[in-house]
């Protein structure tokens, strides 16, 4: 039988339902109190805008920010990174800024590797996008380094032939 949480905010009346099949753990309950409880207040406020154009933004700010939090829950970073992206571009920065801001970002972490360390990064990893350069050691085993040539012929590759 479906449950029912039901939170209701003081200052509007508004109240919101969440009905379904819930954990029987206490602090799964207590999380899903906590949520609806706050969902409840941010959609009051929302509400409360008395502009449409503001009350339509915030609707709207809100609408990414939890479909954010939800890649975030699946672990889907294309989508992180989409919306990541779509956000920041709302807010006026460039696909060029954010490539220098990314680009700052990385000369730091090389400079300091405490820095990339303390956030769980090899210092050693080459972090450039651009570059299109796997980290060493993850190249394949034919595959020679950038800017060395084509690999020697082995004894079951032919050379090439000069026609």
């Amino acid at each position: 039988m479906p449950e029912q949480y039901a939170a209701t905010d003081k200052r509007t009346g508004l109240e919101v339902a969440v009905t379904g099949e819930f954990p029987p753990a206490s602090d799964d309950r207590i999380r899903i109190a906590r949520t609806t409880t706050l969902f409840t207040r941010l959609m009051s406020t929302i509400l409360s805008t008395e502009s449409e154009m503001m009350r339509r933004e915030r609707f709207h700010a809100v609408e990414t920010q939890l479909e954010l939090a939800e890649a975030l829950i699946r672990e889907d970073m294309e989508e992180v990174q989409r919306l990541m992206r779509q956000t920041l571009e709302k807010m006026g920065i460039t696909p060029d800024q954010l490539d220098e801001m990314a680009k700052q970002l990385l000369d730091q972490l090389r400079e300091n590797p405490d820095m990339a360390s303390e956030l769980g990064l090899d210092p050693d990893f080459n972090l450039d996008p651009g570059s299109g350069e796997p980290p060493p050691g993850e190249r394949g085993p034919d595959e020679p380094p950038p800017d060395e040539g084509p690999a020697e012929p082995g004894p079951d590759v032919p050379p090439p032939s000069n026609n």
